[in-house]
């Protein structure tokens, strides 16, 4: 506890008048609105001073049902919901339903939307990553890497709007494929997209991971054991950053990744601090430019020729159950569906990465600083609507 020598009495200002004053612990709630909680998030911290002795994130202030809508919305209509969990990765989201299912009808998809939907899931990567890559720094006190990573996003999202018609949810997918073909000339310009990211990203990362004050706010801060890992569940870019080597795309191959092995790198550290999760993000955005690239050059060789398959008017998946889980942004989203032959899923259970990410923090933030709460928090890179489902 902490030790504070108070004057008593009359006497208060004479030497050695003094006694010790014990500390009581305070509950203090960050949330469930709050600037640094990314969302409808509320974290219930246990303090002795300033130090944090227990922490419990309290979830489901966004909490939607999704799950129970599914079983109420037929094989097309469950994409719309499912797309928007997690609202900074939709065309992720969307496609590990898509995959569910075709692996439920046993269906092929068109060799052309196996490599638009692999280049459209790096794409979409990138997106995710651009905006954490420039909020953190905000959360810290750095304003300018917002402005750049906004700008580059804006590079991408143009693109993606003029191929499916949004800006945040595509609505792209479909059971079989795509939704339609590309417009004319549209690979061309995804490349100068793509080209004009890569050109600007080092002047990024010198502006951040050049930045003494950042570094000094996230190095040692947060550090996140490889056993705290496995224990709990994480994936993705927290895990990798604590040395976790795994992958889907690498290492249970979906889409086209099987065919990209000698582009697709998986970096990891070892620190497992908050400097290490926000350096995974950037080496991992570096790599999905390249994919991007990648998946333009194959694209350039294919045959014209359809994006998806003709589906009967009324979709139903065959009886049996089946899991899809794949490399999300943030981390493994699977999708367990259970079909009885008809043409809404019996159950569709979302397992999504940020709910097990965000768990870690009960055994993270104990000990550490309030404000060093704010940096931890942030370099989870969680999304509350992936939480709440």
């Amino acid at each position: 506890m902490t030790e504070t020598t108070v004057g008593i009495g009359a006497g208060a200002g004479l030497a050695g008048s003094g006694t010790e004053l014990g500390t009581s612990d305070m509950v203090l709630n960050i949330g469930p609105q709050h600037p640094s909680t990314h969302g409808v998030l509320r974290l219930r911290l246990r303090l002795d001073g300033e130090r944090i002795s227990e922490a419990e994130p309290i979830i489901g202030y966004m909490h939607r049902g999704a799950e129970k809508l599914f079983e109420a919305r037929d094989y097309r209509q469950i994409i719309m919901l499912a797309n928007r969990h997690d609202w900074l990765s939709a065309f992720a989201n969307e496609l590990g339903v898509v995959l569910a299912v075709e692996r439920m009808l046993g269906m092929e998809v068109p060799e052309r939307a196996t490599w638009t939907r692999t280049l459209l899931a790096e794409l979409n990567r990138v997106l995710n990553h651009l905006m954490f890559l420039g909020s953190y720094p905000l959360e810290l006190g750095g304003i300018t890497p917002i402005f750049h990573a906004f700008d580059e996003r804006e590079r991408l999202q143009s693109v993606l709007e003029e191929a499916s018609g949004g800006r945040m949810h595509y609505m792209f997918n479909r059971v079989g494929g795509l939704k339609e073909d590309l417009p004319a000339g549209w690979y061309e310009r995804v490349r100068g997209a793509v080209a004009a990211v890569r050109a600007r990203m080092d002047v990024f990362d010198r502006l951040v991971l050049g930045n003494e004050i950042f570094r000094a706010r996230t190095a040692g801060v947060g550090v996140l054991p490889a056993e705290l890992v496995h224990a709990y569940g994480v994936s993705g870019p927290i895990a990798r950053g604590s040395g976790v080597d795994f992958d889907l795309r690498r290492d249970e191959p979906y889409l086209a990744y099987g065919e990209l092995a000698d582009v697709l790198r998986v970096p990891t550290r070892q620190t497992g601090d908050c400097l290490a999760r926000f350096e995974i993000l950037l080496d991992q955005l570096h790599n999905s430019l390249d994919l991007a690239d990648a998946c333009l050059d194959r694209i350039a060789t294919l045959p014209q020729g359809p994006v998806n398959q003709r589906l009967p008017k009324v979709l139903k998946a065959p009886e049996g159950a089946t899991y899809a889980w794949t490399e999300n942004p943030l981390g493994i989203n699977g999708y367990y569906l259970v079909s009885r032959g008809d043409k809404t899923p019996w159950r569709l259970k979302l397992r999504s990465a940020s709910f097990n990410n965000l768990q870690v923090l009960t055994e993270v933030l104990p000990g550490t600083l309030v404000p060093d709460m704010v940096a931890i928090l942030g370099s989870m890179f969680f999304v509350v609507g992936d939480v709440d489902k």
